[in-house]
């Protein structure tokens, strides 16, 4: 147990350090990402689940975090490691994307230790509405605590004379192509807070629509 507690501390520790702090194995981050996922999945998908068949709202709440997580960086690598191709940056992407799953693990951790606050709302009585609310501040903080990390790992590739400024470009690229992508994926993947009013389902009955319409029509109407 104490070995156990000592590596969880060298990893959160390394994760907040520039230099990497410490080599991880080429699963050790995703695996990560998949339990820490998975727990706050468990704790976001636990609202309104007061029956045996809505609990299983719980189950497949924490499948879809880990896999929004996932999917989202697949998506988004195909483009962003060509755009650093194209800039000549290449040489520099393995270090690039070690920094990508530092920032993954960590908006996963920030995520799994924020759980908790989550389940003292849902028991307060949160309406679906304020629950909503309550989850995209937290992924809010969470992705915050991600950003920090992977902008304190990219801070030898942005202080490179000739290819900082270029690699300070990148980083701004990803941030804004992870939250474009990052959006519609979470749509796709609803529901993510269950609801009163609705079955209980892995997905919406139209799950390939797209959020940007759908956002503008709530603005604008129909």
């Amino acid at each position: 147990m104490t070995r156990t507690r000592q590596d969880l501390e060298a990893l959160i520790h390394g994760l907040g350090t520039a230099d990497f702090g410490r080599t991880y194995s080429r699963w050790e981050l995703p695996a990560v990402v998949a339990l820490c996922g998975l727990i706050y999945g468990a704790f976001m998908g636990s609202f309104s689940a007061y029956s045996f068949e809505r609990s299983l709202l719980i189950l497949y709440v924490a499948i879809k975090v880990p896999l929004l997580i996932f999917a989202t960086s697949l998506i988004c690598l195909p483009g962003f490691f060509t755009l650093n191709a194209v800039l000549g940056l290449q040489a520099d992407f393995a270090h690039a994307l070690r920094a990508i799953a530092a920032a993954q693990a960590a908006l996963t951790l920030a995520l799994a230790s924020l759980g908790p606050i989550t389940s003292v709302f849902y028991l307060s009585g949160i309406t679906h509405d304020g629950a909503l609310m309550l989850n995209a501040l937290i992924f809010l903080v969470a992705t915050l605590a991600g950003q920090s990390v992977m902008r304190r790992r990219y801070a030898d590739l942005i202080a490179h004379p000739e290819r900082g400024p270029r690699h300070r470009a990148m980083l701004w690229v990803w941030t804004l192509l992870y939250a474009f992508v990052g959006m519609q994926m979470g749509w796709m993947l609803r529901p993510f807070v269950g609801s009163h009013d609705l079955p209980v389902a892995f997905l919406r009955a139209e799950p390939f629509s797209n959020a940007y319409v759908a956002i503008l029509h709530l603005f604008f109407g129909s």
